[in-house]
């Protein structure tokens, strides 16, 4: 077979799906190699987008998603996407084609070192030098891009190695068993939190990959410990639940961080550091940290560990539970019942444009408990990470190590093709969304339902935002936007504005019904962002 089809095998060997990208020159023997294949090619619009769908199809699932590109531009394309997954732990394969080998040494046209461009943003970059390591260089992608915790891998390809006739066959596919945690660590975790007075946990990102969030519900009822949750393990335990204070990631002193004021012990379950900062809520580097994880802390001032639990979630979870004296009291009331008037003001509001609070509102009453939302990153994300209640984990993806604005219309794409059975919504900026606006034809190719809800302010509000903070003046963030209707029906989706708060929940359902992509121009009132600012500035911890 040609090393173009061997290629292919070892990538439906891994349980591929999906690959997302643009066909070109160096990557000709691929495309045609795909022809036959169980492997379903989504031709995108942008590279850009070909990387943000392989990334959320990573976070969603678990497994790899995979982006393919031509050389040079189509490869450099992939970056910002690679680079999301990568820093937010999504497991990505990102495949490129390069020129031939006998023009590699010299300028050439078209022609980077992919490699060391990819290096600095992945846990593993290679180019395929002779077609007979294709099997191992796969496998090895898969095996490091899936493993905790998971990133970005990156293979070339030259386009003189894929027609070469070859024998070959893929690896064995495997992963490795997570192991049990050494015993004289849980017994020391135990004895720290048995002598705390008002113990936190903070759940990260790691225990929603690692599938065990049930267990930390369980491990919280049974040692009567409040959670907060990090953006990104958002449904990490129910919003509605008793122990939940919600969400913590605002750089700023909201009633959350008075959680972690009062705290003299901190169990952080899967958190990694990229999602909030230990500096931002452990300014005072005196409280005594628990690691719960399946890799050791990294290192950070503010995050010196006082008991480092290493293993399977599932198991430490249960075992400190059964190790560890339960609170007594319920200390942790008076503060739920704070962030929850909080989280509850303005969310009825009537006034147009239409306030945050309201627009998140509203979008929760759509929503079922299992469907999906992909949130774009400006102002908007801020709303929504503080806001949207979820019930279940991996319900509302936030790109937050990154940190990177397009990603939630290729990322809805992919969401629905991975979960067509779940409704999906792509909550964006008028900014973020014109920056991959172009994947609607992808969807509507595709046949990937699902609802843009457009937060129209016709700036770059998160950043007018800080600059009033800063300067208190705005500097270049203004701009025009185009008819948001006229744009869908252009595409042959479907358009609808808002023209008052009653009218975006009623549209919302209806949107939702549609068997196509809609798009809902909602315009937004961004003055609740200083007011924001103000109320917590002046904020009093209720206890």
């Amino acid at each position: 077979m040609k090393a173009a089809h061997l290629l292919v095998r070892c990538l439906e060997n891994e349980g591929v799906r999906f690959i997302y990208g643009i066909p070109g020159e160096e990557n000709l023997d691929i495309m045609d190699a795909l022809l036959g294949s169980s492997i379903r090619f989504i031709t995108t619009r942008h590279e850009q987008g070909a990387a943000f769908m392989a990334d959320v199809e990573g976070r969603l699932t678990g497994r790899a998603g995979v982006c393919l590109s031509t050389l040079g531009p189509g490869a450099t394309n992939l970056v910002t996407g690679v680079a999301d997954a990568n820093m937010d732990h999504a497991p990505v394969v990102a495949i490129a084609g390069q020129a031939a080998t006998n023009r590699l040494h010299k300028e050439s046209h078209q022609v980077l070192d992919l490699v060391n461009l990819f290096l600095p943003i992945t846990k593993y970059a290679t180019q395929i030098l002779n077609p007979e390591i294709i099997p191992e260089v796969v496998r090895k992608a898969f095996k490091v891009a899936q493993s905790e915790k998971p990133g970005a891998a990156f293979i070339e390809f030259p386009e003189n190695l894929a027609p070469i006739d070859i024998e070959g066959a893929p690896l064995l596919a495997q992963s490795p068993t997570t192991p049990y945690p050494a015993r004289h660590k849980l017994l020391q975790a135990a004895q720290i939190i048995s002598e705390a007075e008002f113990p936190l946990i903070l759940a990260g990102n790691g225990l929603v990959r690692s599938g065990h969030c049930d267990a930390l519900v369980e491990c919280a009822e049974k040692l009567n410990i409040p959670v907060v949750t990090t953006f990104m393990a958002k449904g990490a335990i129910p919003s509605s639940h008793p122990l939940s204070l919600g969400t913590v990631g605002l750089q700023a002193h909201d009633y959350v961080s008075c959680g972690f004021d009062r705290a003299d012990v901190i169990i952080c379950v899967g958190y990694d550091l990229v999602e909030y900062p230990p500096n931002q809520w452990h300014k005072t580097r005196d409280r005594k940290i628990i690691h719960v994880d399946s890799r050791p802390a990294e290192v950070d001032s503010h995050y010196i560990v006082a008991s480092g639990v290493l293993g399977d979630f599932g198991v430490t979870l249960q075992e400190l539970a059964g190790l560890s004296r339960p609170q007594r009291g319920d200390q942790h009331v008076k503060l739920r019942s704070a962030i929850l008037r909080e989280l509850q003001r303005a969310t009825d509001d009537g006034g147009f444009p239409l306030k945050p609070q309201r627009i998140v509102a509203d979008l929760r009453r759509a929503l079922g408990p299992d469907d999906i939302v992909i949130c774009d990153v400006g102002a908007h994300k801020l709303w929504m990470a503080r806001m949207f209640p979820c019930e279940k984990p991996n319900t509302c993806i936030i790109s937050n190590g990154f940190a990177s604005m397009g990603i939630a219309v290729p990322g809805a794409v992919a969401a629905k093709l991975s979960f067509p059975q779940r409704k999906v919504v792509a909550v964006t900026g008028d900014a973020g969304f014109l920056m991959n606006s172009q994947e609607i034809e992808t969807a509507l190719r595709v046949n990937a339902p699902f609802v843009i809800l457009i937060w129209n302010d016709a700036s770059y509000g998160l950043i007018e935002w800080k600059q009033h903070i800063h300067f208190g003046r705005a500097s270049h963030v203004k701009f025009n936007n185009p008819d948001f209707v006229t744009y869908a029906e252009a595409f042959g989706a479907k358009g609808y504005r808002v023209g008052s708060a009653e009218e975006l929940l009623p549209t919302l359902q209806q949107a939702l019904q549609q068997d196509t992509v809609a798009i809902i121009d909602c315009p937004v009132d961004y003055g609740e962002n200083m007011k924001l600012t103000a109320r917590l500035g002046e904020m009093v911890c209720p206890i």
